[in-house]
């Protein structure tokens, strides 16, 4: 496995009849083009109906007492996670987000010390270079970023020449968030599990996208969140630890939930990944986990990846038809992530007249996926990310929508004056 499944050898894209079934059941297909699924994407409403439920419970019954009656139902998300991990029950954690659950595993591996090195690759998320820096660069260690190939993913053979005895982790996010390249998250395990050193993997963009088999991988730690191709509410993720791993991370903050007082008074952390959980959470938000996942798991992660695959190979073609307009993305197999550029643009005003349309789409800053974006010399990318819910239709208004935009058609405020504000998108 080389952590890039090829797309020949997935199953056959959900048909156009499923699909529409499914929108079916997606409220927000009605009210909206959505080309955001990489910031987040449209629930379904077996999943909304799953958080209303639970809310009506703690209305009805009080919040304790129905977080007790919805305890199996937030332990089949778990198990269900571990399902889609190819993991076991009690590597998973279930987290409020992909950095919550990547900054706590990376925060449970300290002390750092002068001279110890930290490898990236190249397009390592934003938050997850702010942590390393604060935690470990503040501590002398250094961040060095892997080399790179000719298609833009992260060299392995690059990453095997810099390998000493005092690389403490490499971390790789698998698929950026600026752009639809894929990277060889595997063949990086390989180097990883050659010289036993902790390999983390930021699986944001690629947890309900494409198949994920952590043995396979070779990771110790492997973060993700719900809100994106999962479909499940914001305020959800879950977190990989290798079981064998886990005792090497002490969580920075432990409460009764992940380190219970035993009966001489003296704290007993748990023997789980559940150490990272906090013993306040969303069960409603739990609820709707387990129902998105369970959809997932339902439909197919191959199949899901095989429809994603044609529909952003169909939005690239088009797009890169457009006078004016650039296709950003590199790498040999793609996501669903289709980064663009409209000459004399700025990012931010597609998305912003776009918008106005009923189009949702992302952009994205230097801010976001620093050492990517400055060695290829970009300042923002606008950013139309495709589902298996994405129909030829919603493909079809967007790229007449981009053509009108680079053609000059449309009046618009080309480089609108800053609000100082930035929404992230990850």
């Amino acid at each position: 496995m080389t952590g890039n499944p090829s797309p020949a050898a997935a199953a056959a894209p959900l048909s156009d009849a499923a699909v529409e079934s499914l929108r079916a059941r997606t409220p927000g297909t009605r009210t909206t083009v959505h080309f955001n699924h990489a910031g987040a994407s449209l629930p379904s409403a077996d999943t909304l109906d799953a958080v209303r439920a639970h809310l009506l419970l703690e209305a009805e019954r009080g919040p304790i007492e129905a977080a007790s009656m919805a305890m199996e139902q937030a332990e089949q998300a778990r198990a269900l996670g571990a399902a889609l991990f190819n993991a076991e029950p009690s590597e998973v954690a279930l987290t409020t987000g992909n950095s919550a659950g990547w900054g706590s595993a990376f925060a449970a591996l300290g002390p750092w010390k002068p001279g110890d090195r930290i490898l990236v690759g190249r397009h390592e998320w934003g938050g997850n270079v702010a942590a390393m820096r604060l935690l470990a660069g503040g501590a002398g260690a250094s961040i060095e970023v892997i080399p790179s190939d000719d298609a833009g993913t992260v060299d392995p053979d690059a990453l095997q020449a810099m390998i000493d005895d005092r690389v403490r982790l490499i971390s790789v996010t698998w698929l950026p968030a600026n752009g639809g390249l894929i990277n060889p998250a595997a063949r990086v395990g390989e180097v990883a599990r050659r010289h036993g050193i902790p390999y983390f993997i930021d699986a944001a963009q690629a947890a309900g996208q494409l198949p994920i088999d952590v043995r396979a991988l070779g990771c110790d730690v492997l973060a993700a969140v719900g809100r994106k191709a999962l479909r499940a509410p914001r305020g959800t993720g879950l977190l990989y630890v290798r079981r064998d791993f886990l005792p090497r991370l002490t969580p920075a903050m432990l409460d009764a939930h992940s380190a219970p007082l035993d009966g001489r008074g003296e704290p007993a952390m748990l023997e789980s990944a559940a150490r990272f959980e906090p013993a306040e959470r969303s069960y409603a938000l739990l609820c709707g986990l387990a129902s998105a996942l369970r959809q997932a798991l339902d439909i197919g992660i191959d199949a899901i990846r095989a429809r994603v695959d044609r529909n952003a190979s169909v939005l690239r073609e088009e797009l890169a038809g457009i006078p004016g307009v650039r296709v950003l993305d590199q790498g040999r197999e793609r996501s669903g992530l289709v980064s663009f550029a409209i000459e004399g643009m700025d990012a931010g005003a597609v998305a912003a007249a776009l918008g106005r349309q009923g189009i949702s789409i992302g952009s994205n800053g230097v801010r976001y996926t620093p050492f990517d974006m400055l060695a290829r010399g970009l300042t923002d990318i606008a950013r139309a990310s495709v589902s298996y819910l994405t129909t030829d239709a919603e493909i079809g208004r967007l790229t007449e929508a981009v053509r009108k935009l680079a053609a000059g058609y449309m009046p618009i405020d080309r480089n609108p004056p800053s609000t100082g504000k930035v929404t992230p998108v990850t």
